[in-house]
């Protein structure tokens, strides 16, 4: 990976991880001082703390990325240290489906009229689930990866002891 697009995509994380916080501190304010512009109903109240849950999903999975991308940088990606922040990602994306179902299952009773509505926030649903498998899957290739390395490390030494 080049070091432009290593920067780049430090810029991106770095926005909109910015960008979250500030959302969430605001959402948080209007809840907290009663300055809803809304009429403060229990409904929207519940959404807009499933908001700041699903937001600190991404802002977990990001920072994971930001810590991937620093190892990357450093050339030590390929190692078990890796796995960890894979792992959390994982978790998180995990967690951002079910953050996703939850506001499915609230918003279900209010679009009886139109249940298509419900069906296509549910398949969003499992879209981010396959996002969730797509890094598994990746996972596995940063295993297979990780065991070669190990290998071919261990060959080179052997190498080494005959020459």
């Amino acid at each position: 990976m080049g070091k432009l697009a290593l920067h780049v995509l430090r810029a991106v994380l770095a926005v909109v991880l910015a960008g979250t916080v500030l959302i969430q501190v605001l959402m948080a304010w209007m809840l907290i001082s009663g300055n809803d512009p809304e009429d403060g109903s229990l409904h929207l109240t519940s959404l807009r703390l499933i908001t700041i849950l699903g937001m600190v999903t991404v802002q977990v999975a990001f920072v994971c990325v930001w810590r991937l991308v620093t190892m990357v940088r450093r050339g030590t990606v390929f190692s078990h240290a890796a796995f960890r922040y894979v792992d959390i990602v994982i978790g998180a994306i995990v967690a951002a489906a079910l953050v996703w179902f939850t506001v499915t299952a609230i918003n279900a009773p209010d679009q009886s009229e139109d249940p298509g509505v419900t069906l296509i926030m549910g398949g969003i649903g499992l879209a981010i689930l396959g996002v969730a498998l797509i890094v598994l899957v990746l996972r596995m290739l940063l295993a297979q990866a990780v065991a070669r390395d190990v290998e071919a490390t261990q060959l080179k030494a052997e190498l080494n002891e005959v020459i």
